[in-house]
């Protein structure tokens, strides 16, 4: 779930199998990590990762805002699904429903879901590890009756049966109609469509951090400024040292 080394740690003997409850006090406090039925991996998020979710989050609270929800995003918060003794899912981004956290067992001692129904959305930046974003968590995500999932691939990590030839970035969102999610998939300046945020608009660019910021000034060539060949404008090129001002000459009659 991030453009970071999603991979197991190491000590398989200690950290294969492990329950939830046993991953809860060793890793609980720690939000670089999730588990897998029964498996640790380390989330290891990178700059580009989070950037992606802090985007997608400011612009999922401007709406919530905006249309005065019941909702609030969570962040790394822990997703256990009920009856699933060795899962503990860490999603980059969820938009709870406040509404339903009173059928939740866990919520009053700790920032863990169980229900999919307190869940409105999920996003997830996708990592090397890009077989849980796009196959295993697509599936247990719709078995939770989660209305939409986006997965956010900002680099192209995903396989090619997921995101296509030449691979590039891409944005995934999934839809939820009859137990399936609807896949829609999104590049450079294609505009998305969110169920849940109908007023939400965005291009997959705007999303995976793709579109950068206008330069006021042309690129130049190495070794070359609009002001000629030196590296600085004019103002802060060298310059020839001004003359010291020197007191006149006394004249050859008048030396002693």
């Amino acid at each position: 779930m991030t453009i970071a080394t999603d991979r197991p740690l190491q000590s398989p003997e200690v950290l294969s199998g492990l329950t939830f409850e046993a991953f809860l006090l060793q890793y609980g406090s720690d939000d670089r990590y999730e588990l897998i039925d029964g498996e640790v991996f380390d989330l290891e998020p990178t700059g580009a990762h989070e950037k992606v979710a802090a985007f997608i989050s400011r612009k999922l609270n401007a709406q919530i805002d905006r249309l005065d929800l019941p909702y609030f995003v969570l962040q790394r918060g822990i997703l256990n699904p009920l009856n699933a003794s060795m899962t503990g899912f860490r999603p980059d981004v969820m938009v709870v429903d406040n509404n339903a956290l009173g059928q939740e067992p866990l919520w009053t001692r700790q920032s863990i879901l169980t229900l999919g129904s307190s869940i409105k959305f999920v996003a997830e930046i996708v990592s090397s590890n890009w077989q849980n974003d796009y196959a295993r968590k697509m599936e247990d995500y719709a078995a939770l009756g989660i209305p939409e999932y986006w997965v956010a691939d900002h680099a192209g990590l995903g396989g090619l049966n997921y995101i296509g030839k030449p691979k590039q970035p891409t944005l995934s969102i999934a839809t939820l109609v009859d137990g399936r999610y609807e896949l829609q998939q999104l590049r450079g300046n294609m505009v998305m469509v969110s169920p849940t945020f109908p007023d939400l608009t965005l291009t997959a660019d705007q999303v995976l951090g793709s579109v950068r910021p206008k330069r006021s000034h042309p690129t130049q060539p190495l070794g070359r400024s609009p002001h000629g060949y030196s590296a600085f404008p004019p103002d802060r090129r060298r310059q020839r040292a001004p003359a010291v001002d020197r007191l006149p000459k006394t004249p050859r009659c008048c030396r002693r």
